[in-house]
């Protein structure tokens, strides 16, 4: 949750500024299409025309949020498209800015310029805003949504030194470096000494000062990263292009000291276009069909990644076809008692419910309708999948469907674990790596959100 709060009019200055930064993405563009009636596949015109009328609405949100704040109203808005600037808009980071030009004390309007600036700092594009301030101080919690914001808090994080596992693929080596270069991680490279200069040279990418550590294959190189992430030479582990099992064999081994002695488990923050909060599911990737006590572990695993991802109290629904306990449906009474455990102690710092389905976990009006009272129903933060088969597809379904932003983790060993899949985007790596950072400082500031005290 973020606090906003609003200016009244005496407390405006002309001069007065707000800005924020936005890197616009296709699937920006594309939600927005879907919206106002574009059908038509996306070329570069639509993309631009897209991302136009996107950052014109950023404009103006940006005085519902910050100038003047809560409680504003907007009367009219003037956009124009600079002449002569760079109109590449996708993929490049802007700065979107607002500026007090004229107060009117009379009517309590403000006069408002408005510019969206590249990289260089070339206006790309300018607007006037007339607005109304707010006639009353306002303070309003807001629910973080988008993954921009897992970046923006590392900002002041120094990057962590992560072991990146067999990275002989141009995507891989990619990811790292590219991590690397938004001042995540500083990485350290497990594979082929030779393969890994070939791939880099033809990817035109520069490995100067990064470690590298030679192995002779992919076995080796899971191996030697787990044993050096176990003595804590590194902080933590990046999945290249070995097979998962690989990865995981060398951290189970008991001689790594990676273990803690609970499960491991894959938890997925989500943040779809659609939807106004961002969520948690687990396991989509590791754990094939978990048993009760197998969840329990996975759901207490979820609640540290969500609370170390800035969710205070995580909200844990435990997902199922239906919201009502049926003997021949195992997933209901795995429901039913992991909620009853949670009362009970034995699952902790967060507010465990269940069974309940998707629609009810999501969506408050779909819980009334089905009369479901619960603390959980309809704000979840967490959605515990019943196997692995449904939690991949809702995932996969979010991610190449619905255009969601993802971060993935490996939680439940002694240093996170950033496991990436090779049709991930450079975004997914850089925001799983992002996550990884923050998983890694809160488990420093707070150990008990990997192993916390519960009723056995």
């Amino acid at each position: 949750m973020k606090t906003i709060s609003n200016l009244l009019l005496e407390q405006i200055k002309v001069g007065d500024t707000a800005s924020t930064e936005r890197v616009l993405q296709v699937r920006d563009v594309r939600a927005w299409a879907a919206a106002f009636g574009e059908i038509g596949p996306c070329d570069a015109d639509s993309d631009r025309q897209g991302a136009i009328a996107i950052l014109s609405a950023l404009l103006t949100a940006l005085v519902g949020s910050a100038l003047p704040g809560p409680g504003s109203i907007v009367h009219a808005v003037s956009v124009s498209l600079t002449e002569g600037a760079s109109v590449t808009l996708i993929d490049t980071p802007l700065t979107i800015t607002l500026t007090v030009r004229d107060i009117q004390l009379a009517t309590g309007r403000l006069t408002l310029a408005g510019q969206v600036t590249n990289p260089a700092g070339q206006p790309v594009i300018t607007a006037v805003l007339e607005v109304s301030a707010p006639l009353k101080s306002e303070r309003r919690e807001r629910i973080e949504h988008r993954l921009d914001g897992l970046l923006h808090r590392c900002a002041g994080l120094k990057p962590m030194l992560t072991g990146i596992v067999h990275p002989c693929s141009a995507e891989a080596l990619a990811g790292a470096v590219e991590a690397a270069q938004a001042g995540l991680i500083t990485p350290v490279l497990f594979g082929p000494e030779a393969e890994l200069q070939r791939l880099a040279k033809a990817a035109s990418l520069s490995l100067d000062g990064y470690r590298l550590v030679d192995t002779s294959g992919p076995e080796e190189s899971a191996m030697k990263a787990a044993m050096e992430a176990g003595s804590g030479a590194v902080q933590a582990l990046m999945k290249g292009s070995l097979h998962t099992d690989v990865l995981l064999h060398a951290i189970l081994q008991k001689e790594v000291n990676l273990r803690t002695g609970r499960l491991i488990s894959h938890c997925l923050m989500v943040s779809a276009p659609t939807y106004a909060r961002r969520f948690v599911i687990s396991d989509v990737a590791l754990n094939i069909a978990p048993d009760t006590d197998q969840k329990r572990d996975i759901c207490q695993n979820a609640i540290g990644f969500a609370r170390a991802m800035g969710i205070e109290t995580p909200k844990v629904a435990i997902l199922a076809a239906v919201e009502t306990v049926r003997t021949k449906m195992p997933a209901t009474l795995d429901g039913a008692i992991l909620a009853k455990m949670a009362d009970r102690g034995q699952i902790v710092g967060g507010v465990v419910d269940g069974p309940l389905d998707l629609d009810a976990a999501v969506d408050a009006e779909a819980a009334r309708i089905k009369q479901i009272r619960s603390p959980v129903a309809g704000l979840a933060d967490v959605l515990i999948v019943p196997n692995i088969e449904a939690g991949n597809m809702i995932y996969k379904n979010l991610a190449f469907m619905a255009d969601a932003q993802t971060a993935g983790l490996v939680v439940g060993a002694r240093v996170p674990v950033i496991l990436t899949s090779r049709a991930d985007t450079g975004d997914v790596r850089r925001f799983s790596a992002a996550a990884a950072v923050l998983y890694a400082d809160a488990l420093a500031k707070d150990p008990s959100l990997l192993t916390p005290e519960v009723a056995e």
